[in-house]
């Protein structure tokens, strides 16, 4: 019985587990029963909540039991996504889950993989390093917390030889992604999950190296989303016009009007809204498009505004 092919599937909160200090492992199952689509290591499914958010997740399991399985910290500076997961939902829920997307998936094949996680950044690299152990494929995970009690999987960890936690304030410092990344062999595909800052200096480090062999997923934008206005979005299949005014994204007005399109994190880090663009120039916030796709005229109309005053869309 082949999964069902749709963009959302009605699904089951089955279990919460405890994970770390203000984490939880949330456990989702089919209300129906019908197989889900099997996701590879890195992706992450859409969680339609209750108080009218969609927000993206990383895949702790990746459906191959037929249920999804995400790992969620509550974050008081949020926007209340975490916060209506640990406070609303109970078990037995009913909630629409997108199918999965992978925008930060797993070279199996490397020689070797380092992969590098900092706080709930280890709910994708947790994947992928059970997969690297099933395959019997070398590997090494470095976790980086800034407390003992923040550490996700510890129990799993301990177990795990080529397994190294870094706790900032025990260490009295950050984890020192240079001598990591140096240490690695060469050829060595380098995946990297975590807060902002741990990110930007990831990137900064793995600057000489092979772009194809360095990976990293954000799970916040860099860049604020562009709500300026001031210029007129066409749609080129429906002909329709519309002002973008200050203090709208394009996806708002969109949405204001009655349109179908796909969105979910709303600050240019997911790839759910993202569309092509036939005439004008996008001004970029996103934080998920290659420049080669931007080069292609890819823009993600979540974040992203225009530098001319007219910008047509393939939509």
């Amino acid at each position: 019985m082949e999964a069902v092919p749709t963009k959302t599937i009605t699904m089951r909160l089955m279990g919460i587990q405890y994970l770390a200090h203000e984490t939880n492992l949330y456990e989702f199952e089919p209300v129906d029963g019908v197989p889900i689509p099997a996701a590879g290591p890195g992706a992450h499914v859409d969680i339609h909540l209750p108080n009218g958010m969609i927000r993206p997740y990383s895949l702790v399991h990746s459906g191959e039991d037929n249920r999804y399985t995400i790992g969620v910290k509550r974050d008081a500076a949020g926007r209340g996504g975490s916060a209506c997961l640990h406070d609303t939902v109970r078990v037995g829920a009913v909630l629409t889950v997108g199918v999965p997307r992978n925008n930060f998936p797993l070279v199996e094949t490397a020689d070797h993989t380092v992969l590098i996680a900092g706080g709930i950044g280890i709910t994708p690299i947790w994947c992928m390093a059970e997969r690297l152990q099933e395959l019997g494929r070398s590997f090494e995970l470095h976790y980086a917390c800034r407390d003992r009690r923040d550490v996700a999987f510890l129990d799993r960890l301990e177990q795990l030889s080529v397994a190294r936690i870094h706790i900032d304030a025990e260490a009295g410092g950050f984890l020192d992604l240079c001598a990591i990344i140096d240490r690695a062999p060469a050829g060595s595909h380098l995946y990297c999950c975590g807060p902002t800052p741990m990110l930007d200096a990831f990137e900064a480090t793995t600057r000489g190296l092979d772009p194809a062999h360095v990976h990293l997923e954000r799970f916040g934008p860099v860049e604020e989303v562009s709500r300026e206005g001031g210029f007129v979005v066409a749609l080129e299949k429906s002909g329709r016009e519309f002002t973008i005014p200050e203090g709208k994204s394009i996806l708002e007005v969109l949405r204001d009007a009655g349109l179908d399109v796909d969105f979910s994190c709303e600050q240019g880090i997911c790839g759910a809204c993202q569309v092509q663009v036939v005439d004008g120039e996008p001004d970029h916030r996103d934080m998920f498009l290659s420049d080669e796709e931007k080069a292609e005229g890819s823009m993600m109309i979540c974040c992203s505004g225009s530098k001319t005053e007219r910008l047509t869309l393939a939509l």
